[in-house]
């Protein structure tokens, strides 16, 4: 399963409504889109791919739409996207990866 967490850090909130598109680096070494999804109400998108869906591995992208969250929500934003690659080498286990979001900032890093 991969999910992913987006807190806007700037409010200590969660961020709803935050696009999200999952996408799988090709053996040509571009990406192709797999999946895309909205955070819920608490910030969160859990069934991005789903458990019944068994990612291969290789290397992914979550890219979050943040200049379209941050307009919504009436704030400026220096990122207009972030884009978080990361290397799922085992199929198997979990990869949650949450993004701390402000308007001029940002975090990552893989959660449980």
């Amino acid at each position: 399963m991969i999910s992913t967490h987006v807190l806007d850090t700037t409010q200590g909130l969660p961020a709803p409504g935050v696009g999200v598109v999952l996408a799988m680096r090709t053996a040509e070494g571009t990406f192709a889109d797999l999946a895309a999804g909205v955070t819920d109400a608490d910030g969160r998108l859990t069934n991005l791919l789903p458990r019944e869906r068994t990612p291969a591995a290789g290397v992914y992208r979550l890219t979050f739409q943040t200049a379209a969250w941050f307009a919504a929500e009436g704030r400026s934003s220096f990122y207009p996207e972030v884009s978080v690659t990361f290397d799922l080498t085992d199929p198997q286990q979990d990869y949650h990866v949450p993004l701390l979001l402000s308007g001029f900032g940002y975090s990552t890093y893989r959660g449980s």
